[in-house]
């Protein structure tokens, strides 16, 4: 287990005033939002990397890098590097191949077991994720799972609906020049987006020619 940061907010010091929570992030601009509104609520959130579905290998080292940076030099939040169990991850959920629902579900399982067993045993009593911020995600899923498992380890899951703050979220990564993913992180995944991708290209397409030929008719009347 790897530590990476050495200051809140500037201070050294987590504030008196703030719950210690571990926030499992998926990558650096899904943990924009969520850091800054758990602070505000009054959570004071460390963050704990665990992502074992990330595939390849560099892209996982990428946001990896690009969550510790943002972490140490505007966020000024602690990042911990937990277990990355990519036979658990092989085994448990590539089985699941293009069933998403089965496969996000075991996905979320397993790394948020991960992360609460690292809360659990850093002495943390709260919990979240940033998960809970992309539009992607399978929500309702993921908050079950979070639910579930925190009970388990004894833990309060902090449960938040980020979805709303994606947008800003989107806006500011880029403003910040943080490398930004185009799928969620497993091999199934991007297959996924990429047929998404395709299809909106069609979409658009199909919308073009159409708007034309409407165009063509109108001014051939």
């Amino acid at each position: 287990m790897q530590f990476h940061g050495d200051d809140k907010n500037g201070s050294g010091l987590v504030p008196s005033s703030r719950t210690p929570l571990l926030l499992h992030a998926c990558c650096g601009p899904c943990s924009i939002e969520p850091v800054e509104l758990l602070r505000r609520e009054g959570f004071e959130p460390t963050i704990c990397w665990t992502n074992p579905n990330i595939q390849p290998v560099a892209e996982h080292d990428r946001r990896l890098a690009t969550l510790r940076a943002w972490a140490a030099d505007v966020a000024h939040v602690d990042v911990i590097v937990a277990g990355d169990n990519r036979s658990a991850w092989e085994t448990g959920v590539a089985p699941h191949g293009f069933d998403r629902a089965a496969r996000c579900r075991a996905c979320y399982a397993l790394r948020l077991a991960e992360a609460c067993r690292t809360a659990r045993e850093l002495g943390f009593t709260h919990i979240s994720t940033t998960l809970a911020v992309s539009p992607y995600q399978l929500f309702e899923t993921c908050g079950d799972v979070l639910a579930k498992t925190a009970a388990a380890y004894g833990l309060t899951p902090v449960w938040r609906d980020f979805r709303p703050y994606y947008p800003e979220a989107t806006r500011t990564s880029r403003d910040l020049g943080m490398y930004r993913q185009n799928y969620c992180g497993c091999r199934f995944s991007a297959a996924e987006a990429a047929v998404e991708r395709h299809e909106a290209r069609d979409r658009r397409k199909a919308e073009r020619e159409a708007a034309h030929a409407a165009a063509s008719v109108a001014a051939a009347r």
